[in-house]
């Protein structure tokens, strides 16, 4: 006996790794450093779903994961919650190009952080706990994209026009 959802699931990820095939197609291959053209990334992917997507139709068909502990979290959905976490990325995505990628993505895990501790039933703590948020997700993002720019010479926006922030 198989369970429909889970036949559901490898299906759609089946159908993802098709549309990203069909994408990756439409990009040229011009092979850039290395040997390596823009197209890699999205046909990598593609495989790679591709493959998940046969694993757990087989998974599937033969059963479907058994004596699965109950699942964790609420009965019902989060949604002021995922309001947060959803804000925080939509947020990050408005404002990059105003406002640079470190402080876009910053502003997102501050969003993020407030959503999923409230999910977790966790009081936000107020200014404190919002600084700390703030300067966590600048360690975060200051990193990588520095590393981005600077050692893969990949352009982000950034605030000034130095490339340091």
């Amino acid at each position: 006996m198989h369970s429909r959802a889970q036949t559901a699931i490898a299906v759609g990820t089946l159908i993802v790794a098709a549309v990203m095939g069909f994408g990756a197609s439409g990009i040229r291959s011009d092979a850039g450093y290395a040997g390596i053209g823009p197209n890699f990334v999205p046909w990598f992917v593609c495989i790679a779903l591709a493959i998940c997507g046969l694993l757990l139709l087989t998974h599937s068909l033969r059963g479907g994961f058994r004596n699965l502990p109950e699942p964790s979290g609420g009965a019902q959905a989060d949604w002021v919650s995922f309001a947060w976490v959803s804000a925080g990325l939509l947020l990050n995505a408005a404002l990059i190009e105003r406002i640079g990628f470190v402080l876009s993505c910053a502003l997102c895990f501050v969003f993020a952080v407030r959503g999923l501790r409230r999910a977790e039933g966790k009081p936000n703590s107020g200014i404190p706990q919002m600084l700390q948020d703030v300067c966590l997700g600048l360690l975060i993002s200051a990193p990588v994209f520095w590393l981005f720019t600077k050692a893969l010479k990949i352009n982000l926006p950034g605030l000034t026009g130095t490339g340091w922030f």
